[in-house]
């Protein structure tokens, strides 16, 4: 009766298809962004992670699970993988979600933590002499690290600003390096694996999702080739990249950079006085005219740094989250945007 009533009325059957978006969850805001980008008007995104909102510095929390739930029939749930959002799992369960839980890193080449950590030699020296079982304690420490774990924390959109949890060593990535956005290359296989998800849980606009993503893809990848002419042109001594943890080594190995830093892949934990004295010695010695700031990390030890090596500060970057608003506020405008920084702080 319904059907027979629009058709007499001149209404076209497309007309309340359309008013029915699609309904998808992302676990961050880069990959919304990108799920934006492929879905147009034809997907509502429910996402979790907020901007500016530290990675590994979340909680996964009731509400989240109560947000979650409370969408009803949500299609697909886009993650990162490479154990960075791996809470995912268990949210998806609490909340007893039926649809696609999808890694959009899946076919990427993930690449292995090998950034060089500024005053690591240093730290080695110093633990040369250390017993045996010192060394068996790290070794079973690491075999345990590579270990997937389904209990670790991320942030939700709301409440991020400022907030610490303080708990040290809740994320761990093994050996991988879970950044994998940040190369442009990858971010085509990102695309590529949100465009079939949605073509298969919305066939009707398949044809709608491809043409957005083979846009999407042709402006990514000339943004890629212009940045890949653009950081050739640096020397050789001012290849070197300081942020506050190991985020941009996607980034670096596609420019031909080294990335340096005073923390580890997860950024809970202070470094000590030593540490910090390490990275300044290095910095001299290297000549490193520039450091990087990073939009979800406290910028007073940079900060301090930078004053005690002459070092200027090169701007902020987006690694982990999207800026609320300018510039860093699109996966496409946050790598334009973190590219100009650095060239311009490293010439």
């Amino acid at each position: 009766m319904k059907l027979f009533l629009a058709l007499a009325l001149g209404i076209s059957v497309g007309t309340f298809a359309h008013a029915e978006n699609i309904k998808v969850a992302t676990s961050f805001s880069i990959i919304e962004d990108m799920v934006k980008n492929v879905g147009g008007d034809k997907v509502e995104v429910i996402n979790l992670v907020g901007t500016d909102a530290d990675m590994h510095q979340y909680e996964m929390r009731p509400e989240d699970i109560k947000r979650f739930a409370s969408h009803g029939d949500i299609k697909a749930f886009f993650v990162n993988g490479l154990e960075l959002d791996s809470w995912a799992n268990n949210l998806a369960m609490a909340a007893d979600f039926s649809g696609k839980l999808v890694a959009v890193s899946d076919g990427i080449k993930a690449r292995k933590l090998q950034e060089e950590i500024i005053g690591e030699e240093s730290k080695k020296e110093e633990h040369e002499h250390e017993h045996d079982d010192d060394h068996q304690h790290a070794k079973e420490h690491a075999t345990h690290d590579h270990k997937y774990h389904d209990h670790e924390h991320e942030g939700h959109e709301h409440g991020h600003e400022g907030h610490e949890h303080g708990h040290e060593g809740h994320h761990h990535h093994g050996n991988i390096d879970p950044h994998a956005w940040q190369s442009l290359e990858n971010a085509v296989v990102y695309v590529d694996n949100i465009e079939k998800t949605l073509s298969e849980v919305d066939k009707a606009n398949a044809t709608f999702y491809a043409e957005n993503a083979k846009a999407y893809k042709a402006k990514l990848t000339t943004l890629n080739e212009e940045l890949k002419k653009a950081f050739a042109a640096l020397p050789a001594n001012h290849r070197y990249l300081v942020t506050s943890h190991e985020a941009l080594g996607y980034f670096a190995d596609a420019y031909g950079l080294t990335v340096l830093t005073p923390l580890g892949v997860a950024s809970e934990s202070e470094p000590s006085a030593k540490d910090i004295a390490n990275v300044i010695k290095e910095i001299r010695a290297k000549n490193i005219p520039a450091v990087f700031l990073e939009n979800v990390k406290n910028p007073k030890l940079l900060e301090q740094i930078s004053r005690e090596t002459g070092a200027k500060i090169g701007g902020t970057l987006y690694t982990d989250a999207l800026a609320k608003s300018g510039e860093g506020s699109t996966y496409f405008g946050m790598m334009q945007s973190n590219a100009q920084k650095i060239l311009e702080g490293l010439k």
